[in-house]
């Protein structure tokens, strides 16, 4: 992933992304029911690299699994590559965490951009006051092992009803987090860069109080003269 790219997506918000995913057809590529543990004020910005949850059967999933240097969460936290995003499937079930502090430390040493579940993380508090991002639904303290066996490290995945493929774009800001196609990624977030500049307009021409007629979505060729002007005089 480029710097232009991560830049460009570091000032967008996920609505204006979803917004530019819509007219494109795509209408499923936020997360749903996932937050951020503690907001960064910041966005998260990576690629994703995924780790897929199955069922967990008993005698295939005790504590002794752990010891193994090849448990699949594990070795997902070892290999997720720098400027990454690990989307975690674990099937919008939070009943047993996903992964806990201890790893999501281990992430971020390692130059993870970030980390999201549509489950839940234990030691939430503390996740929540690294530097890091995660994204979850809610805590959750069970070890993953009462429920979940880690499968599948870098596959196709469903995060929170969202389809995520290895490599695509993940997103999240103080709300939440979406997925970008990575072959749409370099569009999407010109034109996202651009729908956020006239936002901005609106918003002080709203505040000043503009009438949103015409204004928002413009449908009045006035407006696009003064929007010009304004972006000459803030630089944008």
């Amino acid at each position: 992933m480029n710097q232009d790219l991560r830049e460009k997506l570091s000032g967008v918000s996920v609505a204006t992304l979803a917004t530019a995913l819509f007219k494109r057809g795509l209408r499923n590529q936020v997360i749903q029911g996932v937050h951020p543990i503690a907001p960064k004020g910041r966005n998260m910005v990576g690629p994703a690299f995924t780790l897929r949850y199955m069922p967990a059967r008993e005698d295939r999933n005790q504590l002794a699994e752990f010891r193994n240097p090849q448990h699949p969460q594990r070795v997902a936290i070892e290999t997720c590559p720098e400027g990454h995003v690990m989307v975690i499937d674990s099937r919008k079930d939070a009943r047993a965490a996903s992964a806990g502090d201890i790893l999501v430390t281990r992430l971020m040493v390692r130059g993870g951009a970030g980390i999201v579940t549509d489950g839940g993380f234990r030691d939430a508090a503390t996740i929540g006051a690294l530097d890091i991002p995660a994204y979850h639904s809610r805590p959750s303290s069970p070890t993953n092992l009462t429920l979940h066996e880690a499968i599948e490290i870098n596959g196709p995945i469903g995060c929170g009803d969202a389809p995520v493929f290895p490599g695509d774009i993940i997103v999240g800001d103080d709300d939440c987090v979406i997925v970008i196609p990575a072959h749409l990624a370099e569009e999407v977030a010109a034109e996202a860069v651009e729908m956020t500049a006239y936002e901005d307009f609106v918003v002080e021409q709203v505040k000043a109080g503009a009438t949103i007629i015409g204004l928002y979505p413009r449908t009045k060729d006035a407006h696009l003269a003064a929007f010009e002007a304004w972006r000459k005089t803030n630089g944008r």
